[in-house]
Parts: structure tokens; C-alpha cells; sequence
């Protein structure tokens, strides 16, 4: 039964990228989508590490790179339309960050408010000039 739990998981995930956001909407209210996407930067300590610090392939990370996305807080406000859009940017790289983003309970399509906060965008600024 754990083998047919993982294939299941498995599927999911490779199907979801076929579900588009307008879908989910007919099974949720707008309300708990609305609540469930929303996030307060200081709640995840996560979203001020560097992308360079998750442990993503050559490909994805390059990707990241290409299209100016430093911070986990900044990935995680992007759509998986907006990633597929990103120069070869395709479906194994939006799973391998999807998952990535789930082990830290986060997830793509968040909006985060007031991020980053700007008494951290410097200290973030000042890390990056450093490179």
C-alpha cells in the first residue's frame, strides 16, 4: 500500500502542471484560496535565503539566475505559468523547486506582504554586492 501511496504522489505531481489556477477555483471557495496563499514575511525565515542556498540542479538554478530571482520570497510569489514562461524553464525544474518549496511549507503563487521588509533589503543588498 505504501508503493501504490507513492506512485499516487508521484502522478499528482506530475499531472499538476497541467491543472491550471482557474480550475482549482471551481473546488475552493475564493476566500480560502485567497487565505491560504496569503503570508506574512516574518512568519518564514526561509524567504530571506538566497535561492542559491536550496540545493537545485544546474539548470534550475541558472533559470533563477536568468530571470533575476534571488530570494526564496521572491521565487515563491511567482506562478507556475510565470516559471514555464522563463527561458528553458520546464517541468522537471517547476517539480524539483515545487517539492523543494513544500519540505520548507512554502509554495509558488503566494503573495507576501510587505517583502521583503526594508530593514532586511539592505542587509540583503549588502550581501549581494559582496559576491
Amino acid at each position: 500500500s505504501e508503493a501504490l501511496a507513492s506512485a499516487a504522489k508521484i502522478l499528482k505531481d506530475q499531472l499538476s502542471v497541467f491543472i491550471t489556477f482557474e480550475d482549482k477555483e471551481d473546488y475552493y471557495p475564493p476566500e480560502e484560496i485567497e487565505e491560504s496563499v496569503m503570508a506574512r514575511p516574518e512568519q518564514n525565515p526561509n524567504l530571506y535565503r538566497l535561492v542559491d542556498e536550496l540545493e537545485l540542479s544546474v539548470r534550475s538554478a541558472n533559470c533563477l539566475r536568468t530571470a533575476n530571482i534571488r530570494l526564496i520570497g521572491e521565487l515563491v510569489q511567482k506562478t507556475e505559468a510565470e516559471l514555464l514562461k522563463t527561458k528553458n524553464f520546464g517541468r522537471k525544474s517547476l517539480l524539483e523547486i515545487k517539492e523543494i518549496l513544500a519540505d520548507m511549507g512554502l509554495g509558488l503563487g503566494m503573495h507576501l506582504e510587505n517583502f521583503p521588509d526594508p530593514k532586511l533589503e539592505e542587509k540583503y543588498k549588502k550581501g549581494v554586492s559582496k559576491k
